[in-house]
């Protein structure tokens, strides 16, 4: 048996999480003593019981060092900051903090494609095509490009969270292109590169930077702003192509938590696997969580028939931290050509994608979940009344089970159907 003396840090318990005690761990490495100033990027979870006075009592003591501090509130029960380890070490048993967590950092992870799914099918025989449906694009921004613009402008809103900008931009391109796959109506390219939903509207949030990273108190400030402003901008679904390693169950996991109560609010959201597969146990955070959808990747080996496609081998493969089956679902997320941001990091790292001047081409799970979030505003649109749990109800029932996947490959044209005549399951229930 080890008589190693355990340091303060391992002997928390749940008070921090297993990211904030490896950089802990990774400090004590480098100053043995604790005696630099190194501040680290937190996020607090007040207790249950925290009044304001405790709260404050809380920031008064964190700043008491003069080189931590607690400066904002980003949501009921939550603060973010930056603190030392000793600052960390004599806070976190005040009796405001339920628990301290690591602030790390996220990054961000349609010809055939909406063909392929039935999308383009429904817009033609059913003029389903996303109509007073506002999509949240959470990611690097959205510029405001012409296939999103030139009919109308169906950019409803921007909320710049890196930069404070106020006109709607997209410094990394990654957004833009995630904007296209759900919603884009091609009018750069006659109507060859549409989403599924090309009358929707959408919603800039930028949370991401130019290189496509951010903080996760930035992803969770961005998921509250939609929940606060869902009724303003007729907000129900929120597209998420970024995320996280996941080190803990979804019940404890910030990221989680957050999209997990923009769900209870009426919001559909939609988060990408992940890009770490084909091995198993690679679903990123927040699409750990059980409640929201799970979007996987397939190839479409560029044809409109799908009994040749396959789960792309990036696509990240479940079961969760939790042993929950997951992806949800499966929709094309490789070779989609989607909106060109100019001049953007995209762009110029990848150059050899570029298609044109106003399209690019890229592949992951992050271009289909937005093109799930597409087909989720076509169902909307052919049923308002549908809560997120109806909606993830249909999805996987109408999924054709094509991929050897304990879900399949979403069918826009069965989950419409499907989504039409509920309506008489509803009307029975009130």
């Amino acid at each position: 048996m080890s008589n190693r003396k355990r340091v303060w840090f391992e002997e928390a318990g749940h008070k921090l999480d297993p990211g904030l005690v490896e950089q802990l761990r990774l400090n004590r490495k480098e100053d043995p003593y604790e005696t630099s100033n190194n501040r680290l990027p937190v996020i607090v979870y007040y207790s249950k019981d925290s009044d304001d006075k405790k709260k404050k009592d809380l920031i008064t003591a964190s700043q008491a060092d003069n080189n931590s501090n607690l400066e904002k509130d980003i949501g009921p029960r939550i603060a973010r900051g930056n603190l030392t380890p000793q600052m960390i070490k004599q806070i976190k048993d005040h009796e405001a903090v339920e628990r301290i967590f690591y602030d790390r950092i996220v990054t961000a992870l349609l010809d055939i494609a909406t063909r392929q799914i039935g999308s383009a099918e429904l817009q033609r025989r059913a003029d389903l095509t996303g109509k007073d449906v506002t999509i949240a694009v959470i990611d690097t921004g959205v510029h405001p490009h012409s296939d999103l613009t030139s009919t109308s402008n169906r950019i409803v809103a921007f909320k710049d969270f890196i930069n404070g900008r106020e006109e709607p931009y997209d410094d990394n391109g990654h957004g833009t292109h995630c904007a296209g796959d759900a919603v884009g109506d091609g009018y750069q390219s006659d109507g060859l590169y549409i989403g599924p939903a090309l009358e929707a509207s959408i919603v800039g949030i930028k949370v991401l930077d130019e290189n496509g990273s951010g903080r996760l108190s930035t992803i969770i400030e961005g998921i509250e702003w939609c929940i606060n402003n869902k009724d303003e901008y007729n907000i129900r679904i929120i597209s998420l192509s970024l995320g996280a390693q996941a080190f803990e169950s979804f019940r404890d996991d910030p990221l989680s938590v957050a999209v997990e109560e923009a769900w209870h609010k009426g919001i559909v959201v939609c988060a990408a696997a992940g890009n770490s597969g084909p091995q198993q146990t690679t679903i990123s955070t927040p699409a750990i969580n059980p409640f929201i959808i799970t979007v996987g990747s397939t190839m479409d080996q560029n044809t409109e028939e799908r009994s040749d496609d396959h789960i792309a081998d990036y696509s990240s493969r479940g079961p969760t931290v939790d042993s929950f089956i997951k992806p949800d679902i499966y929709a094309p997320g490789t070779d989609i050509i989607s909106l060109l941001a100019p001049d953007s990091t995209v762009e110029h790292e990848l150059p050899e994608q570029v298609v044109d001047e106003n399209y690019l081409q890229l592949s992951g799970t992050s271009m289909a979940t937005p093109i799930c979030a597409g087909v989720v505003a076509q169902m909307l649109e052919a049923n308002p009344d549908l809560s997120p749990n109806d909606i993830k109800s249909i999805l996987k029932a109408t999924s054709q089970p094509v991929l050897n996947d304990v879900w399949g490959y979403i069918e826009a044209g069965s989950a419409v159907e499907m989504a039409t005549n509920y309506t008489g399951f509803q009307k029975a229930a009130k």
